[in-house]
């Protein structure tokens, strides 16, 4: 085979974005790798490696296995299976194309939603021996969710079944049955091989009774440029350009719509409206710019913008809220909570924000609306999120660049989900704060004292009642305000619909956590005496109220040691199984890493750990 440089003429085509996506084994990989060989993409050396690959890795027998053009990793060539996501591009002489062959194996749905994320169509891959797989329709939803309007159906392996139409004809109509309410503007069904060919560059002999086009063709023409036309100009700023006093630009890329100099663009957060100065690129000044060009925008005056705000047309504006409703993937094997505080980050912004609520869980097989109280790994579910601060966004089936989100493990920094926004919550425009006249520093001062939150965290029995009430009382007798939240008084009033789950736990803490804020409002001193187990919430707590504000007390005390007290007999109860997820037992507690104050309870008397708690009150000004 002669090698070709890449056309040079491609960069001018249209471009077409699409992904390859099924279930294990159904031929993702060699379909592209046969897309590539056949459009003579492949070098001399590239095929002489192919082959010799081939008989190292490869399922073929003593040919060549296309998939191995694509499966780059070792671990996916050693399993015959895609892991991570993998783009190719390459060009016929109507069309140029970024293909994403995304993985199948389930565990690895995350990568298959990236490669979904920014493609115009989908090519469904399904083993004619094996028909439509749960797999296939996790996908099939997925694309639906994420915007995808348009997909082939390719009935792959077809001359394994001996080219039968009735094979054929039996796996469309179940999927075209699963499919019809997922609002997908063309399904077209191809019957390929994607070892052999059929039906891919060129329509099979093979198949005499298949009517319709081929694979290639039907990619090099079909039209997807009108469903993004006419989108509102979006332009998420990325970074504030100030090299010296006189310049001040907005770099980043444009999401949608397009933008002249002169053209009135609006602040969406804070509805300020200015004019495009300039607008400047890598080769220069421009008149005006469109969708994904890279750009730094200069206005006529000077305006409050920073990193994460988004620019937009005053005519056609975003909607702006802290409150909305969105589909949520969770593409981790850590559950989804409820109440728990994540980062969510949409475009060049990023947020605190919680699911307040999860409305339903999806049935991938039946579509069918199940009632859930948290996610896991490849869960798809409509949720109601908050975040901490108002945020812009389009609702996703308006524009994907400015719908999407993901949710991301503040501790770790992992993203464990997407999202894709459905409509802001009527809610969040009818609440707003109320000023008052007599603030927290007021109410405090005429109590001589500092507001704070002494939480005091600790496995049960560890002793951090009886240490908080001593506390308590020798504050009391000092003539400080203060105020007693216990774990188990909240039990029977504020949180007594609560279990002893993990999702219960966190709404146990984000629901005293507010109470103690408010108390804190109050200019009280508050001592919080909750198990607490969890770090990710008495962080949240702590981020609650002002800094200094918040005191861990870690009281530390063995398990064993715990157990041996069993103040109440629930270590005994645990024992005998008569309790389940019981902290220290069969349920986790994550010890503070850096608390304010460290009790060891060993060896020393409540009374004398009481001390040091009011001592450090003292140093830190508070008392």
């Amino acid at each position: 085979m002669e090698s070709r440089e890449f056309p040079a003429e491609a960069p001018s085509k249209d471009l077409l974005r699409f992904l390859t996506c099924g279930s294990v084994d159904d031929g993702k990989s060699t379909l592209i790798g046969r897309l590539l060989h056949d459009s003579k993409l492949i070098f001399e050396d590239q095929l002489s490696a192919l082959a010799a690959d081939s008989k190292r890795h490869g399922t073929t027998g003593d040919g060549i296995d296309l998939a191995l053009l694509v499966d780059g990793l070792e671990a996916e060539r050693e399993q015959g299976i895609t892991i991570d996501v993998a783009y190719r591009i390459f060009s016929t002489q109507r069309r140029s194309f970024i293909v994403a062959d995304t993985p199948g194996h389930e565990q690895y749905t995350r990568n298959m939603a990236t490669g979904a994320s920014t493609a115009d169509l989908a090519v469904l891959l399904v083993d004619a021996r094996k028909g439509v797989l749960a797999q296939t329709r996790r996908h099939s939803l997925i694309c639906s969710l994420l915007g995808i309007r348009h997909v082939v159906l390719a009935v792959n392996k077809i001359g394994l079944v001996s080219y039968q139409s009735d094979a054929f004809a039996r796996i469309v109509g179940e999927y075209q049955d699963f499919a019809e309410e997922l609002g997908f503007s063309s399904i077209v069904p191809i019957p390929i091989s994607a070892r052999h060919g059929d039906n891919v560059m060129n329509v099979s002999d093979n198949t005499p009774w298949y009517r319709g086009p081929s694979l290639l063709d039907h990619l090099e023409t079909i039209d997807v440029t009108g469903d993004t036309v006419g989108d509102p100009f979006r332009f998420p700023v990325q970074w504030v350009n100030r090299p010296n006093l006189d310049f001040r630009g907005y770099a980043g890329t444009v999401a949608s719509g397009t933008i002249n100099v002169g053209d009135p663009v609006a602040v969406a957060n804070s509805g300020k409206i200015s004019r495009v100065k300039e607008l400047l690129t890598a080769d220069g000044a421009r008149t005006c710019v469109h969708a994904g060009d890279a750009i730094t925008i200069t206005l006529a005056d000077e305006l409050d913008i920073a990193r994460g705000d988004l620019l937009a047309s005053p005519e056609s504006p975003p909607e702006v809220s802290d409150q909305f409703a969105a589909h949520v993937i969770w593409m981790s094997d850590q559950q989804l909570m409820p109440g728990r505080s994540y980062l969510v980050r949409m475009g060049t912004s990023t947020t605190p924000g919680t699911v307040t609520a999860i409305k339903y869980k999806i049935d991938v097989n039946t579509r069918e609306h199940l009632a859930a109280r948290t996610l896991g790994l490849n869960d798809i579910a409509f949720c109601n999120l908050s975040t901490d601060m108002p945020v812009a966004f389009d609702p996703y089936r308006q524009n994907r660049r400015t719908g999407s989100f993901i949710v991301i493990d503040r501790t770790t920094n992992h993203t464990l989900g997407g999202g894709m926004i459905a409509f802001g919550l009527r809610r969040a425009s009818n609440v707003h704060w109320q000023v008052t006249l007599v603030g927290k520093s007021d109410r405090a001062a005429q109590k001589h004292q500092k507001p704070a939150i002494i939480w005091l965290t600790g496995l049960s029995g560890a002793g951090k009642s009886t240490i908080a009430n001593i506390v308590e009382r020798r504050l009391h007798s000092d003539g400080h305000h203060t105020m007693m939240l216990d774990g188990d008084n909240l039990r029977h009033g504020l949180n007594r619909d609560l279990g002893f789950t993990e999702v219960d736990r966190v709404e146990n803490i984000r629901r005293a956590g507010e109470a103690a804020k408010l108390l804190v409002d109050a200019g009280l001193i508050v001592l919080c005496s909750f198990i607490s187990p969890y770090r990710s919430e008495r962080d949240m707590v702590r981020r609650l109220v002002s800094d200094g504000e918040f005191i861990e007390v870690f009281v530390d005390t063995p398990v064993d040691e715990c157990a041996r007290r069993d103040p109440k007999g629930l270590y005994a109860k645990a024992k005998a199984g008569k309790i389940k997820n019981f902290t220290g037992f069969d349920a986790p507690y994550e010890p503070p890493v850096t608390p304010e104050i460290h009790l060891q309870t060993i060896g020393h008397q409540p009374e004398q750990l009481a001390d040091l708690i009011v001592k450090k009150l003292a140093a830190l000004g508070i008392v």
